[in-house]
This record gives C-alpha cells, structure tokens and sequence, in this order.
C-alpha cells in the first residue's frame, strides 16, 4: 500500500492508502506502484487514477507536481474536478 494525498490551494481533495496511482506526466502517463523509486514531476491537464479496495477513482487535474518518496505521495494540483 501507499499513502496518498492529493491538495489544493483550496482544499484536501484525498488523503489514504492506495494499492496504485496513475499520473498525466508533462512527459506521459506514468504509474506508482508500492516502493517506487524517488520521483519529482510535473501534471500536464489529465486524469489522475487511484486505486482503494480494488474501487478505481478518477478525478481531472489541472497541472501541478507530484512528489513520490518512500510509499508516500503527495500531489499539489492547481485545480481538481471529478471525472464524471
């Protein structure tokens, strides 16, 4: 498992556990998994998927920066909405 937390200026949109995230890289999608190496980059506009309790959920971002480091990720998203 990973803990996940996904703010805004505005407020916390998530914060748990997560068997699995999926990011918009500037660079193209990319996913972490548990003990994913150290990585910093930046969110292009896009979906960002994550994964709790074999539920998939799906929330758009609009750019930011994720940070990925010892099972903990944090993203700082400019701005969120949900995908449905």
């Amino acid at each position: 498992m990973i803990y996940l937390e996904i703010v805004t200026p505005d407020r916390k949109v998530f914060e748990g556990e997560v068997s699995a995230a999926t990011f918009p890289g500037t660079n193209g999608a990319f996913q972490v998994l548990s003990n994913h190496a150290p990585l910093i980059s930046t969110l292009a506009k896009g979906p960002l998927k994550y994964i709790v309790n074999d539920k998939e959920s799906i929330i758009i971002v609009d750019g930011g920066v994720v940070e990925v480091l010892e099972n903990k990720i944090i993203v700082l998203a400019e701005a969120v909405e949900d995908a449905e």
